[in-house]
């Protein structure tokens, strides 16, 4: 039997091509936010009432692939660099130097911090898309069915 995200995928595919500008105002890259995204689970909240019902997320696994996020752009920042000056995480000279003497650690949190925001209103706007397109209920009525 089909899960509830299966049936939505059309919406799901809707939403990320509207979400792009959000992701390319963040500091992460569209291959960034496709780790981000496999990272986090869907679940959608009280699905037997779809009028109180939220979807929400799980983040509890973006802790680990955020080192791979790093290092996707480390990878990109080695390729674009080519001598530039810039070190191989793409924060440029002072970046590195105030890596090196210990501050900027509060990053990363930032970035955590940052993806969990966007994760969260991508949720929100797909809720929103189901809703304007009549899927929400069905979604939820799946999603009860399987729980």
């Amino acid at each position: 039997m089909a899960d509830w995200k299966d049936r939505v995928v059309g919406e799901r595919m809707s939403v990320d091509d509207e979400f792009g500008e959000q992701v390319e105002a963040s500091s992460f890259s569209r291959q960034q936010w496709g780790l981000i995204m496999t990272a986090v689970n869907f679940r959608i909240e009280n699905p037997d009432d779809p009028e109180t019902a939220r979807l929400t997320v799980d983040t509890g696994k973006l802790p680990q692939v955020m080192p791979e996020i790093d290092n996707v752009e480390k990878q990109m920042a080695s390729m674009g660099a080519g001598g530039s000056g810039s070190t191989s995480s793409g924060e440029g000279f002072l970046g590195g130097v105030k890596r090196a003497l210990g501050f900027g650690g509060g990053d990363e949190d930032e970035r955590y911090e940052e993806a969990e925001t966007l994760v969260r209103e991508y949720a929100s706007l797909l809720q929103e898309r189901l809703e304007e397109n009549g899927r929400w209920a069905e979604a939820c009525r799946v999603a009860a069915s399987d729980e």
